[in-house]
């Protein structure tokens, strides 16, 4: 297969995925956009690091998944938090954060 195949993979990942943020209200949804639009760009460094053969990309790769660990870890402590005070996920009914 074509790096352009993988490429157009990739953007109909990265596009769905930011569907999902703009459209849905779930905190959890929004959190599985956020990595799926992760994993998209993942998709697109690797496809691009193998067809011009540098390990750049795949390195690019390996530091993208630790940020998304760290982002997953923090996000569903705070889910898990807010969700035991005020029993809701949803984005618009939480203002916890406002100064």
């Amino acid at each position: 297969m074509s790096t352009s195949w993988y490429l157009l993979l990739s953007a109909a990942l990265f596009t769905l995925g930011l569907f999902g943020v703009l459209v849905r209200r779930n905190a959890l949804i929004l959190f599985m956009s956020i990595e799926l639009m992760l994993n998209a760009v993942n998709l697109s460094f690797v496809a691009l690091s193998r067809h011009m053969d540098d390990l750049a990309g795949q390195i690019a790769v390996f530091f993208v998944f630790v940020v998304a660990a760290a982002e997953v870890v923090v996000g569903l402590a705070m889910i898990v938090e807010i969700v035991r005070s005020r029993a809701t996920v949803d984005i618009d009914d939480i203002n916890l954060l406002k100064g």
